[in-house]
Parts: C-alpha cells; sequence; structure tokens
C-alpha cells in the first residue's frame, strides 16, 4: 500500500530540529566558546574533536540496542521519544550556557547530547527504511526525510540574518535563538510524527551471536560497496566545506558574498531533491546516483573557467552544484534499505538499526577525514589565512578544492554504477520474505 503525502510529512518532520541543530555544532557552536566562553582554540578543539569520535563509537552501540529493544510502540518510536528530553535539556545547556564555564561543562554536555542524536537519528532513518517495502517509495520516503534536513539547514542559516537584520544582536543571542528554535520544534515534530504514523510489524527473526553477526556483515559485499560510496561522499563535502571560505575569499575573491553564495547552495540543494527523486524512478537508484556523481564532478570542474570576482557566474555555477548535493545521500540510504531485505533473507533477522549505523559512521569518518586530508595539504602549500598569499599558493588552493573531490566522487559513481540489487532483484527478495515469514508465522 502507498504511503499518503500526509504520512509521509508526518514522519519526515522530525528531520527540520534534527538538522537545525546539526549545522550549529559544526559552523557557529566551536568560534563561539572559543571566543565568547573564553575557552580558547585548543580546548574547545579538543572538545569538539573527543566527542565526535564518541559520537562514531556510539553509533553501532545504540544501533544494535534499536534493532533488539521491542516494545508495545514498536522497535523505532520509544527511543525516538527517548531523545526527546535528553536533546531538549543539553540543548539548553549547551546553547544557553552561563558564564563562566569549564571545558568539562562543555565535554560531558556535548556527550550527553550525541546520544541523543544517535538515538534520535539512527531509530529515524531506520524507521524509515522499514515503512515501505516497495523499491521505489523508498526512494520517496528518503528523499523527502532529505527534503526536511536541507529544510530545517536553510532555516537555522536564515535565523541569524533576520535578527542581523534587528541590530543589536550578539552572537550568544544568535546561538540561543537558535537553540530555541530545535528545543520548540523537536518535541512538535516527534508528536506528529509518532501519533500519525505506525511502524510496520517486525517479522519473526532470530538474533546472531556476536561473531556470526560479524561475519555476516564481512561478507555481504553488497554492504561494503554502499559503505564504501558513502565513505567517499563523506569525504567530498568534508574536503570542500573546510576550505569553502577560503576558496571563495582568496580564490574568487568574493568573500563578502560567502554566506549568500552558501545560503544559495542549500536552496538549490532543497530543490534538487525532488529532482533527483523523479529521475530514480526512471533510472533506478544505483544509476541515478552515479549520473548525479557525473554532473557534480563536470559542474565542479567548470569553476577553472571562472574568474576572480565574477560574482554572477560563481553563483551561477554554486547553485548549479548545489542541486547535486542532496542526491547522495538518501539514494545510498533507500539503497541501504533494499540491503537490509538481502541481509534478512541471508541472516534470518532484521538488522535495520545496525545497518543504517555503519553508514552514519562511515559519513562522519568521511567528514572528518576530508578535513584531516586538506588541511595538512594547505599547510604544506604555505597557505595561511589573514595574511598575503602568494599567486602560486592561491593557484594551488583553487586546483585542491576543485580537483582533489572530483576522483573521489567518480570512485563513488563506480561502486554503485553496476548495483546488482535493482527493483527486480528486491520484488523477488520481498516475495521470498514474505513466504518465509509467513511460514515461520503457521508454525
Amino acid at each position: 500500500m502507498n504511503l499518503t503525502k500526509k504520512t509521509i510529512a508526518a514522519f519526515v518532520s522530525p528531520g527540520i530540529p534534527l538538522s537545525a541543530l546539526g549545522l550549529p555544532l559544526i559552523v557557529y557552536l566551536p568560534p563561539f566558546y572559543a571566543e565568547e566562553m573564553g575557552l580558547g582554540l585548543s580546548l574547545v578543539g579538543t572538545v569538539f574533536m573527543i566527542t565526535r569520535f564518541w559520537d562514531v563509537l556510539t553509533d553501532p552501540v545504540l544501533g544494535v540496542l534499536s534493532d533488539r529493544v521491542t516494545t508495545p510502540l514498536g522497535r523505532r518510536r520509544h527511543w525516538i521519544i527517548l531523545s526527546v528530553p535528553i536533546l531538549m535539556i543539553c540543548v539548553y545547556k549547551v546553547f544557553m550556557p552561563e558564564a563562566p564555564i569549564t571545558g568539562n561543562y562543555l565535554l560531558f554536555w556535548m556527550l550527553l547530547l550525541y546520544v541523543g542524536w544517535t538515538l534520535l537519528s539512527i531509530s529515524h532513518m531506520s524507521w524509515g527504511a522499514e515503512l515501505s517495502s516497495d523499491y521505489y517509495e523508498r526512494s520517496r520516503v528518503q528523499g523527502w526525510r532529505e527534503f526536511a534536513l536541507v529544510f530545517g539547514m536553510l532555516a537555522v542559516l536564515i535565523l541569524p540574518t533576520i535578527l542581523e537584520q534587528a541590530g543589536g544582536v550578539n552572537s550568544e543571542t544568535k546561538v540561543a535563538a537558535m537553540g530555541w528554535f530545535t528545543i520548540i520544534l523537536l518535541p512538535i515534530t516527534v508528536a506528529i510524527a509518532v501519533s500519525n504514523v505506525q511502524e510496520r510489524p517486525a517479522a519473526p527473526s532470530s538474533q546472531l551471536s556476536f561473531f556470526k553477526s560479524t561475519s555476516a556483515l564481512l561478507k555481504n559485499k553488497l554492504l561494503i560497496r554502499v559503505l564504501l560510496a558513502d565513505l567517499m561522499i563523506g569525504l567530498t563535502p568534508g574536503i570542500v566545506g573546510s576550505i569553502y571560505i577560503f576558496f571563495v575569499t582568496y580564490v574568487m575573491q568574493v568573500g563578502q558574498w560567502s554566506s549568500l553564495m552558501l545560503l544559495l547552495y542549500f536552496i538549490a540543494s532543497f530543490c534538487g531533491v525532488p529532482l533527483w527523486m523523479r529521475l530514480s524512478y526512471k533510472l533506478e537508484k544505483h544509476r541515478t546516483f552515479g549520473v548525479a556523481k557525473i554532473y557534480g564532478c563536470v559542474i565542479l570542474a567548470s569553476l577553472l573557467f571562472v574568474q576572480p570576482g565574477n560574482l554572477w557566474l560563481y553563483a551561477l555555477v554554486n547553485i548549479l552544484f548545489g542541486i547535486e548535493s542532496g542526491s547522495g545521500a538518501f539514494l545510498l540510504r533507500s539503497i541501504m534499505a533494499d540491503i537490509t531485505d538481502h541481509d534478512n533473507w541471508e541472516s534470518g533477522t532484521q538488522r535495520t538499526g545496525l545497518y543504517y549505523s555503519l553508514l552514519t559512521m562511515t559519513t562522519k569518518v568521511g567528514s572528518a577525514l576530508g578535513v584531516g586530508m586538506v588541511y595538512p595539504i594547505l599547510d604544506w602549500i604555505g597557505f595561511a589565512p589573514g595574511v598575503e598569499n602568494t599567486t602560486g599558493t592561491i593557484e594551488a588552493l583553487k586546483y585542491i578544492f576543485i580537483c582533489v573531490p572530483i576522483p573521489i566522487s567518480l570512485l563513488a559513481a563506480f561502486l554503485i554504477w553496476n548495483f546488482p540489487l535493482d527493483s527486480t532483484r528486491q520484488k523477488e527478495l520481498r516475495r521470498l520474505l514474505a513466504e518465509r515469514d509467513s511460514m515461520v508465522s503457521l508454525k
């Protein structure tokens, strides 16, 4: 049975406060705590690095827990409800701190915040994968979830701009406003989702031992391919995003318009998601993913022909590049839903939470590696922000921004291009699973 638009809208709504929380954690909070709260760059950098590694380590643990614990609400909704008070308290403590504070204060509340974040994000993605068994409708669900995530980022980007127009607004007020945005929307959207969207009953399944579970994961070539592709598409924004300000300022020489360019990028991403969804209905998900990555590489390469100071041409290329940015994440998450069917058939157990926790891990590792790769390279070429750099150094920065992500994206496209789990194979898998589950129920 097809999911109605109302059901999908209710389901994806928690994605808005979820992404509205994620963006400030990366962009606004580190400088806020380093400067406004007086903790310094080194201490803040260390705290955020520790909490990021903690976030990666907790993913598989909470993913397995999500699969194993069932309540009258199902396997996913109770974890999402539990995440709400944890996140509300932590967001209040992190976004509205009362000075003076210590590094231990920030570390404690950030560690707890990421527990709530992981509970919500993994449970929500897993729930979305289990809403439908249809190959194409899974793209629809994950596509609209991505749409909600981008909308949340847009909303939280626009919020400081609106406050700035009011005048006399400092960083503390902006950060607090973003925190209240999440605190207010989170319980409302979660209530809408859990009260209007039911979980599909989980089929009878057995639990695998740790050894058998790990062995099955390592032997799952489909899973390995998707995780590698996801690592690649995490690397690309990690590289591009970490030097975006430098590229716009020193290469394109339109640094004063950097916030507007970023906003246009996310608006384009917001508009691009429905286009990639429709294309996936015609080309299937794996081919659409490949087309999107190739398109993104072509657009990125076109920056080589944009002259410094040409704001309008750069804005156009920036928008065209933004259209691609939302494609990879939702298509791989939809493909992962199909892989959980394959795993269910092979292993006899439904491990959606574990599989999606691995997917979130590769995204985070890719993003972290992107920053870890590109900053030493910048140091090696002699680039230094805020000072006069040589023409050769600026030229090298340009080629790093444009050329390094291209082979990475093309490798991701190559890994998924001939992906064997297409709509025909997935439909056959669902038939076999239905037959097996009906036989188990009769025993």
